[in-house]
């Protein structure tokens, strides 16, 4: 198995409780680069879910996008940047442009001197959101130009890197240059036919596409997680990032 091809899986752990996701995490845990702890972990299972979970060896991805004031945000970001292996952190790039910048400061302020600082990202537009759901809130325009701008908005202020659909990735790296990271969500083996009933993502692409768009990183939950055999589901995902890979040496 290509090791840098496994590196840039994440596996999202959309669980109620621990532990189901440690076992899973347990299992999984020589496939994936890195896994996500999102809102329902954390709000159910706290601090500790992190700790647990970071003793496998994969980092983590702490999604729980801040959206708050810049004072609020700054400080739940410099304390998030403390728990035990956090890799990746996330805010609302709809939060502005003082708000990142103040989430970029603490998070620097809290790294400093650190080898293995935690990298900021921006979310940029929900994959969930098509062209009709930004009308509905008030924001004109494709998913994929919002997504442009915010990401060009995210640089600015300093962060890392950005959440966006490998729709927008292309154009993003165009724009922001090479050393922006960009992790895209909405990945899905088979491409949007392979999508269950009642999936809320609506904007999504397969691991191969996203990784020629320019993705560093894929988050891939129920494909793996909701699969008969994860293990086999996850593998299958590493080798099509690393075929990839192959053909561009």
């Amino acid at each position: 198995m290509s090791e840098r091809a496994r590196r840039r899986l994440i596996v999202a752990l959309d669980f109620d409780t621990l532990a189901p996701a440690f076992d899973l995490a347990r299992s999984l845990s020589g496939l994936a680069g890195m896994f996500k702890i999102g809102s329902q972990l954390f709000t159910s299972e706290g601090p500790r879910a992190v700790e647990k979970l970071a003793r496998l060896g994969p980092g983590i991805f702490l999604d729980l996008k801040f959206h708050d004031i810049p004072n609020t945000v700054a400080g739940a970001v410099s304390a998030a940047a403390w728990l035990r292996g956090v890799r990746l952190m996330n805010v609302h790039a709809l939060g502005g442009l003082e708000m990142m910048r103040a989430a970029a400061q603490a998070l620097a302020d809290r790294g400093r001197g650190r080898s293995d600082r935690v990298k900021l990202l921006a979310v940029t537009v929900l994959t969930s959101l098509d062209a009709a759901a930004l009308r509905q809130v008030g924001l004109a325009g494709r998913p994929s130009q919002r997504a442009i701008r915010l990401a060009q908005l995210a640089k600015r202020a300093g962060l890392d890197g950005v959440v966006a659909s490998a729709h927008e990735a292309r154009r993003i790296r165009r724009t922001c240059g090479p050393r922006f990271l960009i992790v895209a969500p909405g990945v899905r083996p088979g491409g949007p036919a392979s999508a269950r009933a009642g999936d809320d993502q609506v904007r999504v692409a397969t691991p191969a596409d996203a990784i020629r768009a320019g993705a560093d990183y894929l988050v891939v939950g129920r494909p793996i997680t909701a699969a008969r055999d994860p293990r086999v589901a996850a593998a299958a995902i590493v080798e099509e990032i690393a075929q990839v890979q192959r053909r561009r040496i």
